[in-house]
């Protein structure tokens, strides 16, 4: 059985009965490890009569008709889409980009298109595809998905390279606007945490404490304040770690308004809110997070270059409905 090949129904007999559906179906389909049945049940492709069935621990029962399908690969290099894009600069060497909240970056597993590399590709052609990898060409640093704002992407190795370089080396200038819940004191100042995954859900990142942790160092200034509840701040990276505002932010106790991950409950600067500004804020669909400026010296020319944005649409109407 191939990739391509169509389903194979299995009829579960009774001596079938009782094992393991992802064992069942691997010796069934001989060319199928039992690991790859698993992961094929997981993705929703194995069907019991006609439904789904995502448990490969579930027991097989007899008389029952078992087709697992098997989708198309998937292929390596991600292909070009004709996806508009905000371009705030282009030259030979890079282009920078104001990124809307809800695109992905780079393609990765539930993401297979769409993306900003898909973007990308269909813009610059296909001499960006041997640069900075497969899966994400031209890319150099990255933005969460329903983060809006600039971005700077490579159009040559040389570029790539320089520009990886100065990421690492912390010579970037970096500034973010977000709204948070609660008001930080003092009115500007540091976050100095290490962050590293969450040793209770590795789907989330977290402050570590008694190392282990990545150094990162946030730095922050309150551009407004409503209501005693909510705050309309700066941030500036010194680090660049996953998540790092987000973390850094709920860890003090000032998760971004709508954040969707750090933010697990009503919190409790809402409580005094009036009903308008506490709905607007509860209501808001992702993290109030917005990548409003970005610097840097050309890889080619050494001239410094600045970009800055403002924040979109929806973050400023955040900010209209919380005042």
């Amino acid at each position: 059985m191939s990739d391509t090949a169509p389903p194979t129904p299995v009829i579960a007999t009774a001596d079938d009965a009782g094992q393991r559906t992802d064992r069942f179906m691997a010796n069934a389909v001989e060319s199928l490890s039992r690991s790859r049945v698993k992961s094929l049940m997981e993705s929703g492709h194995l069907l019991r009569n006609g439904s789904p069935l995502r448990d490969p621990a579930e027991p097989v029962r007899a008389g029952m008709c078992y087709e697992i399908h098997i989708p198309p690969a998937i292929p390596t290099t991600p292909q070009g889409q004709d996806i508009a894009l905000d371009i705030l600069y282009e030259d030979r060497d890079l282009i920078v980009l104001d990124k809307p909240a809800g695109m992905v970056v780079h393609p990765a597993p539930g993401n297979e298109d769409g993306t900003l590399v898909n973007a990308l590709l269909a813009h610059c052609g296909e001499g960006l595809t041997g640069i900075g990898g497969e899966r994400r060409p031209g890319i150099v640093h990255r933005l969460d998905k329903d983060t809006s704002g600039i971005m700077v992407a490579a159009k040559t190795e040389m570029a790539h390279q320089a520009l990886s370089l100065a990421f690492a080396e912390r010579r970037i200038d970096r500034a973010y606007q977000a709204v948070c819940w609660g008001i930080p004191t003092p009115a500007s100042g540091s976050f100095d945490g290490a962050i590293g995954r969450d040793r209770r859900d590795r789907k989330r990142m977290a402050v570590i404490a008694n190392g282990g942790g990545k150094v990162a160092l946030t730095h922050y200034r309150v551009l407004d304040t409503f209501h005693g509840g909510l705050a309309h701040v700066e941030c500036r990276l010194a680090t660049g770690r996953t998540h790092q505002i987000r973390v850094h932010f709920a860890h003090a106790g000032h998760a971004l308004v709508g954040d969707p991950v750090y933010l697990r409950r009503i919190p409790a600067a809402a409580r005094g809110l009036p009903p308008m500004a506490k709905d607007a804020a509860l209501d808001f669909p992702r993290q109030a997070l917005h990548a409003r400026r970005l610097g840097f010296a050309h890889p080619r020319t050494g001239e410094q270059m600045l970009f800055e944005t403002a924040p979109p649409e929806d973050f400023r109407h955040l900010l209209s409905g919380i005042a």
